[in-house]
């Protein structure tokens, strides 16, 4: 606080060092400018209605004027044709770089407006910088150089974000899966939102792919979220984007979300069922009105995307219970598509662990293998709960662990000690003891116990699944892929 009589030289102290900064700065300007100007190959100057009124001695000398005082105050085009100084000083808008032709010469320019302490126009400064064009090549090379490498990053970013797969990659003739290729095919040609729903393992994703790379958005992007995968805090800035500053350790350019990745495109909402109610809420919005907003703004964009979704929950249990929107489900649930399980159609199993077998090998860089008889018919009894995902599984661990060219009954039934079928136990008398489903062998205990245990958890929770995955220290996408084995046991 000032005391009695020293607010006057306060004040006039500040007013002193104010007006000694002012000064500072426009001598550093001026000083600047003129530097600036001597280190220029040529300078000239111009007054708001575009005539000359000044020139360094260089620029004189560049352009061929013999009598410097005979082109002051002449308008700038009658001694420079192709000069670009009345638009600068009309527009206020600098034009940084350019290449100006005079007589057979070419100089490379630029040109900045000049503004008063109101920050109005009243002149503008030209500048030859390079006396030869051919001096910007290293410049114009670079620039070409960092250009290229932009594009070929934004195809690459294009490519990752263009679906792998196509209706042929569903491998199989079942009529269960002819009859679905179908639907799906049937279904590409609209833009209705799809809801593919199957157990995990299934192939619910390729699906998605495949109706993508069959409609008109196939050379748009295809862009897959697991909804279950992402921390439920940053869900709305994953799907809606978020300006700079919308929360606390946000992006400081901010962030694009998944619609605007996926414009003009697909958006896959895989694990659909696990998204909470008020991301719910915001999504109905979008597939209604086809609008959105990103975090922190209050900018509506447009949202030019296809919606395709999938889970392994019953969705319409789960909005019998109250646990999903009802006028979402219905949105998201226009054209339903069901995935067969692979038990259900175990009469593509060669076919499938055919074209498995050759993936591995393009993989490894190794000869391909094949199954023996015994062993394509030992798979042929498994229940196989974690579907075609389980599959793979097996067949790369059975490539891993064997040295022949053909993997044996004795190699499956090492990755596969319980054969999931009562008849299949009299099929295999090799064997040093029976298999049976309710032998007490370690596979069979360890699953009651892992089954238990989730049991437990989710008491313990009060059904919460998210909180239960936490204390069992899995994830929730794992917690539920175990839960729906064990449904289907």
């Amino acid at each position: 606080m000032l005391k009695s009589g020293q607010g006057l030289p306060v004040i006039a102290a500040l007013e002193g060092a104010r007006s000694d900064v002012s000064y500072l700065l426009q001598t550093a300007s001026q000083s600047l400018l003129k530097q600036f100007a001597e280190l220029c190959e040529g300078a000239v100057v111009v007054d708001r209605q575009a005539r000359v009124v000044w020139m360094n001695d260089q620029y004189p000398k560049r352009l061929g004027i013999t009598n410097v005082k005979a082109v002051i105050g002449q308008p700038v085009e009658a001694v420079l044709p192709n000069s670009l100084m009345r638009e600068v000083v009309e527009t206020g808008r600098p034009i940084m770089l350019d290449i100006m032709s005079f007589g057979a010469e070419s100089f490379v320019v630029s040109r900045l407006p000049l503004h008063d302490e109101q920050g109005r126009v009243i002149g503008g400064i030209g500048l030859i910088l390079l006396d030869d064009a051919r001096n910007l090549a290293p410049l114009v090379s670079r620039y070409n150089q960092i250009q290229q490498e932009l594009q070929d990053t934004r195809q690459q970013l294009a490519l990752a974000r263009r679906a792998k797969y196509t209706l042929s990659s569903l491998i199989g003739t079942s009529e269960r899966l002819t009859k679905l290729k179908a639907q799906a095919r049937r279904t590409a040609c609209s833009n209705a939102t799809v809801l593919i729903q199957g157990e995990t393992g299934t192939g619910k994703e390729l699906l998605a792919q495949a109706i993508h790379n069959a409609s008109t958005r196939a050379d748009k992007p295809f862009v897959a979220v697991n909804i279950a995968a992402i921390p439920e805090a940053l869900l709305e800035a994953e799907f809606f984007g978020a300006v700079a500053g919308a929360y606390t350790g946000a992006d400081r350019k901010g962030r694009q979300g998944k619609f605007k990745l996926a414009e003009g495109g697909t958006l896959f909402l895989d694990e659909i069922g696990d998204m909470p109610a008020t991301l719910q809420a915001k999504l109905l919005r979008v597939l209604q009105e086809g609008e959105y907003e990103a975090l922190g703004s209050d900018q509506l964009l447009r949202a030019d995307v296809r919606i395709l979704s999938a889970t392994s929950r019953d969705l319409a249990q789960e909005v019998a219970q109250g646990k999903f929107r009802a006028d979402l489900y219905y949105r998201l649930n226009v054209v339903p598509l069901n995935m067969p399980c692979l038990r259900e159609r175990l009469e593509d199993l060669p076919l499938l662990c055919e074209q498995l077998l050759d993936n591995l090998s393009h993989k490894q860089a190794g000869s391909p293998r094949e199954l023996s008889p015994g062993a394509l018919d030992y798979l042929s009894h498994y229940q196989w709960p974690g579907n075609v995902r389980e599959l793979q599984n097996v067949l790369e661990r059975a490539v891993m662990l064997s040295d022949s060219f053909v993997i044996s009954l004795e190699d499956i039934q090492a990755l596969l000690p319980v054969v999931q079928t009562q008849t299949s136990v009299s099929k295999y008398p090799n064997q040093s003891e029976p298999l049976e489903l309710t032998a007490n062998t370690l596979a069979v205990t360890l699953a009651q116990a892992e089954y238990q245990a989730i049991q437990d958890a989710l008491q313990i929770c009060g059904g919460n699944k998210a909180k239960a995955a936490t204390r069992l220290g899995i994830s929730r996408t794992s917690l539920y892929e175990k839960m729906a084995t064990y449904r289907s046991n």
